[in-house]
């Protein structure tokens, strides 16, 4: 039986555990209180801001790519629209299973997998892929039937670039190709508005001027927030902002001169760079052979990179802006100026040229055509003297030689709007120090300055280079940087911002100076090696031809095309400017391992200053001839430029219709080594 002091026991029990109870109430209550203060008032703005996000989804625009357009307005490269089939990796449960099925009912073939395989391994498993492209109307109607048997897999409405000339000029257009791993890490340096304006693209410029004018021609991206509900499915359109269009670029470039030069190389290999003295614009720049860039545009399959990078033609090097070769003798104007600048040898000064020349033991030759005797500054130039050259660069020495000649642009960079330019050499004794590395390799030997005279040794420059220099030589000093692109269009209103060539500090020529070469090299044409191309010619010009030694000769050993590999045959070049008294044009052009400068590098320099000058393109006989190097003076009738169809693809870039309503907006859709560079010569070469 409980007695009273167990009753009072148990009633202090009951007691405590009512107040444990009261104050665990009170404190789980206040921490409610805490939090939900915290929620609705500390952390109001920043939920807030969070749960609006959760319901608004910010989808990128990306804008459509700008055209580039030549001198005269003809579309280079443009845009189209297309339908793609494309899979998101990280929504699909069997992605081999998947694209067996879809290839049941549309055509997927093996460079399609290989083309998406490569692309899911530089890509993020949450980005959608395409696996086809260029859907035609019936394939889109077919897989929407389809579609509910995959999911992840969805038709889109892409932008393609479209390049209508194909390997016309492709060299200076370059390519856009999608986004790859190194180039996404190197976006991440980018400054946060710059990389704003890439969300959501996923093709760049590659090359050549889609490379060098990447950020205005691709525009401004555009956002659309839409309204979402928890499963991410959109409701609604709250708000929008447009892109903006990249703008257009419009070149100096004149396409139809462009392809006029190209179809002469034919299946030879070369450069040729044609600029205004006037303005520092180029009027051509051409590299043979070329490459389609339209391969590149979906993501080039293995077959055709192959071809490309193992041919040995070499054609992804831009040789006119990467390719370095000897100038030969075409370098010996720029000689004569030297002479006269420094005031080494005046345009009278007499050397006799028996047809060699012995220097420490060694003999140096000229060509067994040259007719040799006494030679003045004029009559070195017409008829090619090497041994007039050789005791100028001997009397000279190369140091001297290098301070008159680099302020031409030999050595250094043009500064033409390309990226990857190579500077070239031109040699002198720091030169040699900086690039060898055994100390017995650093000591300048004066041998070695003989051959320097006719642009052979270790004289190596580009074709830009060549015509840069010719462009300040004959216009009397006055220097720009080369400029491909003339003027940039705006996406917004039209108007036009033109790209000046950036004139430089002119070079302090005297006139009589410059009038003693340019009347030189107008005798080369009139009486001189290319006297039978500029045959009855209605205008006045100047050049000078020039074969280079692609490979050293041993000894003595005596030069026969004949007995030697194509690609081991002296190069055939020409320099030339037209008209004579006020030039308008200035090229430098070089056929690879084509022997005589007049006979295959000249006719093309002609047939330039035809076009340019008179507005006529040669007959197709004569272009059958040119491209063989078996021409001289214009064969044939020629024909009004203008009436001269453009090389245009046969096919063209389909039209598609306005997407279904399932498809998504429209989205944005190597080098080679340099020429060989010559041995010094031991033995003269042909003017």
């Amino acid at each position: 039986m409980p007695t009273l002091s167990h009753f009072d026991s148990d009633q202090d029990r009951f007691r405590l555990r009512v107040v444990v109870a009261a104050v665990t109430v009170l404190v789980c209550f206040g921490l409610l209180v805490w939090r939900l203060f915290n929620l609705q008032v500390l952390r109001h703005e920043e939920l807030s801001t969070r749960a609006e996000a959760n319901r608004i989804a910010v989808l990128p625009i990306v804008p459509n790519r700008g055209r580039i357009v030549d001198r005269n307005g003809v579309v280079l490269a443009t845009n189209y629209t297309a339908y793609t089939l494309e899979i998101t990796p990280s929504k699909v449960e069997d992605l081999e299973g998947t694209i067996a099925g879809l290839s049941t009912f549309i055509d997927i073939q093996a460079r399609d997998r290989k083309r998406f395989k490569r692309q899911l391994e530089e890509s993020k498993s949450f980005e959608s892929l395409p696996i086809r492209n260029r859907l035609s109307d019936e394939e889109v109607a077919r897989f929407i039937a389809h579609r509910y048997r995959f999911p992840g897999v969805e038709i889109k409405a892409r932008l393609f670039r479209h390049y209508p000339f194909g390997e016309v000029g492709s060299h200076l257009l370059g390519y856009i190709g999608r986004i790859n791993q190194a180039e996404k890490l190197a976006m991440e340096d980018w400054d946060e508005e710059r990389q704003a304006n890439y969300r959501g693209t996923e093709y760049i410029g590659k090359l050549g001027l889609e490379q060098r004018y990447e950020e205005a021609l691709h525009g401004v991206t555009g956002f659309e927030e839409v309204e979402t509900t928890a499963g991410g499915r959109a409701v609604r359109r709250l708000r929008s902002q447009p892109p903006t269009p990249g703008h257009t670029l419009v070149l100096s470039i004149d396409i139809r001169l462009q392809a006029m030069v190209e179809e002469l190389f034919g299946e030879r290999r070369g450069a040729l760079v044609a600029i205004d003295p006037r303005n520092g614009e180029v009027l051509a720049f051409v590299s043979k052979p070329t490459f389609d860039p339209n391969l590149f545009v979906d993501g080039i399959d293995a077959e055709n990179w192959k071809e490309l990078n193992e041919s040995i033609d070499k054609p992804l090097l831009n040789r006119a802006l990467r390719g370095t070769y000897p100038p030969g003798s075409t370098y010996k104007p720029f000689m004569a100026m030297a002479a006269l600048n420094s005031g080494k040898r005046g345009p009278s000064v007499i050397i006799h040229d028996n047809g060699s020349f012995f220097f420490g033991g060694h003999r140096y030759g000229s060509p067994e055509n040259e007719k040799g005797g006494a030679m003045d500054m004029r009559r070195s130039i017409v008829e090619s003297s090497n041994v007039y050259y050789y005791t100028l660069a001997n009397e000279m020495g190369v140091d001297l030689i290098h301070e008159q000649l680099s302020p031409f642009g030999f050595g250094r960079r043009t500064g033409i709007d390309l990226e990857g330019e190579l500077t070239g050499v031109l040699p002198s004794t720091e030169w040699k120090r900086r690039v060898n590395k055994r100390p017995e390799n650093k000591k300048w030997y004066a041998g070695e300055t003989i051959s320097l005279g006719i642009g052979q040794g270790y004289n190596n420059f580009t074709m830009l280079q060549m015509a840069s220099a010719l462009s300040t030589l004959v216009s009397g000093g006055q220097r720009y940087e080369p400029r491909l692109v003339r003027e940039i269009e705006s996406a917004i209103d039209g108007g036009r911002r033109r790209v000046s060539a950036a004139a430089l500090a002119p070079l302090p020529l005297k006139p009589e100076h410059v009038a003693v070469i340019r009347d030189a090299m107008y005798g080369v044409t009139v009486a001189g090696t290319s006297t039978r191309v500029f045959a009855g010619a209605p205008y006045l010009s100047g050049g000078k031809t020039g074969t280079a030694q692609a490979v050293g000769l041993k000894g003595n050993a005596k030069y026969s095309a004949n007995r030697m590999a194509e690609h081991l045959r002296d190069h055939s070049l020409y320099v030339a400017f037209a008209p004579r008294d006020e030039p308008h044009i200035a090229l430098a052009l070089i056929v690879e391992n084509a022997g005589w400068g007049a006979a295959a590098a000249a006719p093309i320099a002609r047939r330039v200053f035809d076009h340019v000058l008179l507005g006529l393109d040669p007959s197709p006989e004569d272009v059958a001839l040119t491209r063989q190097g078996l021409s001289a003076a214009p064969v044939g009738a020629q024909r009004p430029a203008s009436s001269v169809p453009l090389p245009r693809l046969a096919g063209v870039e389909p039209a598609v219709p306005a997407a279904p309503a399932s498809a998504a907006a429209p989205r944005a859709a190597p080098a080679a080594s340099a020429a060989r560079p010559a041995r010094p010569a031991s033995s003269g070469t042909t003017p």
